[in-house]
């Protein structure tokens, strides 16, 4: 088998474990209305068991950055996969609360497995922003499925959950073309779509610092309107589960839209702009959908804010993942936004008890636009000013402006459109003193010689 298709099989592996793994939280608004619904819990008590399976999501990403690459990705993602289809599954079978709940974390466990071997393998290829932006369009159009089909499927908390769990045992065959072991022999070998691992301390440790902090709270307004939008649907908005997960299937189905946009788009715009001027839409779907009180209004806020949440994510996730080859911030990012994930629901389900859902929207805006600015801000930092044909040419001159143009030229002596340009350190060059009063008019152009 050629680099190249090994290197298509493991991307094929990486985007179907991070569907896998992102499904949970994806599903979140109908688990959550579920597990109300058909335990008999309160709002506040299904988000609490909706915050709890998130939360051992997030905590089995940040267990697994620093000991990621000495477990091995197919081990690793094996493991993951067979915590969630025993946890979830477990927590199907049963409607003993405690049972249901410790089904949930376990299968949250598997998740966070599942989601931080994705994002350590995708941050390791050369275009981390591509293999971002398939995995978001493999999770949305099977989730955007799923909101069609659970409805028929029967009500009670099960469905949902064994879905989750046929689609750990579905991707569990692709695993074998991961990397059974640690690529620590000599020269770490490149396989093809990926950059050689590089060793040493994390780099960018304040903007990797300043951008999980953002994407913690960015994750938590998300996911504070996403779990209990479901009940905005059918108690404010007075509309059928069905309909609401029409609503939900259509809103994914923008978020496929989206996403496509976004790779179409790649970095034309660089990083900081998708994620400032997103943000800040975001916050006013927010606003829109929370205060929805019919069909027309909900849907348009549940719509757009899907359109634009996957682009904005995917953006976060390849500045996250550009920041450190190894993929140590890419797991460290999404753990810290798994974890704000995690916080949602029960934030939600308690803010709309406190200040009824119009409020609660209230408060997640404000909390978007305050984050927006230094993550925006970490993006301008990490990506620097766009190569553009003068930068190349006042840099490299028409030699790099060649190779620039030449498809064929090794990948890492391309100049890449959004790559921050490289500093020129001046160098100063001794001139013996009897030549330091020559000017401008002591020389004089070169012209051919007469000479035949």
């Amino acid at each position: 088998m050629s680099s190249r298709s090994r290197g298509a099989g493991a991307l094929v592996a990486l985007v179907a474990l991070f569907t896998a793994g992102y499904l949970a939280p994806y599903l979140l608004p109908t688990v959550v209305g579920r597990l109300s619904a058909g335990l008999g819990l309160t709002p506040a008590q299904a988000g609490l068991v909706g915050s709890v399976l998130l939360l051992g999501s997030s905590s089995a990403g940040f267990a697994l950055a620093a000991r990621g690459e000495r477990v091995g990705p197919r081990r690793a993602a094996r493991a993951g996969l067979l915590a969630m289809i025993v946890g979830y599954g477990s927590a199907a079978a049963t409607g003993t609360v405690p049972l249901v709940v410790a089904g949930a974390v376990l299968g949250g466990l598997g998740s966070g497995t599942a989601t931080a071997v994705a994002a350590a393998g995708i941050a390791g290829r050369r275009d981390p922003h591509r293999g971002s932006t398939l995995g978001l369009l493999s999770v949305s159009a099977t989730a955007g499925a799923l909101y069609l089909t659970l409805p028929h499927l029967g009500s009670g908390h099960a469905p949902p959950l064994l879905a989750i769990a046929c689609a750990a045992v579905l991707v569990w065959p692709v695993t074998g073309r991961l990397p059974g072991a640690t690529r620590a022999r000599a020269g770490r070998e490149q396989s093809a779509g990926s950059v050689t691992s590089v060793t040493g301390p994390l780099p960018y440790r304040r903007a990797g610092a300043v951008l999980a902090g953002g994407i913690l709270c960015w994750s938590l307004a998300q996911n504070a309107l996403w779990g209990v939008s479901g009940r905005i649907g059918t108690t404010q908005a007075g509309l059928s589960e069905v309909t609401v997960g029409a609503v939900f299937a259509a809103a994914l189905g923008a978020g496929l839209a989206g996403v496509t946009a976004a790779g179409a788009l790649g970095s034309r715009l660089g990083r900081a702009v998708p994620i400032g001027a997103g943000t800040v839409l975001i916050a006013g779907c927010v606003l829109l959908s929370s205060s929805a009180g019919d069909l027309v209004s909900f849907a348009t806020g549940e719509i757009l804010w899907n359109a634009f949440y996957p682009v904005v994510l995917s953006y976060l996730l390849g500045l996250a993942a550009s920041l450190d080859p190894r993929g140590r911030w890419a797991v460290l990012v999404g753990s810290a936004s798994s974890l704000g994930v995690a916080c949602g629901p029960v934030t939600g389900s308690l803010l709309s008890e406190g200040a009824g859902y119009p409020g609660m929207g209230a408060v997640l805006c404000a909390l978007l636009l305050l984050v927006a600015a230094p993550m925006t801000a970490v993006a301008r930092h990490v990506s620097g000013r766009p190569l553009v044909p003068g930068s190349i040419r006042r840099r490299g001159g028409a030699p790099a402006a060649v190779l620039a143009g030449n498809a064929s030229a090794t990948p890492s002596l391309v100049p890449q459109v959004g790559a921050p340009e490289q500093p020129v350190a001046p160098i100063r060059v001794p001139v013996p003193a009897a030549r330091r009063r020559l000017t401008k008019s002591t020389f004089g152009l070169a012209r051919p010689s007469d000479r035949g």
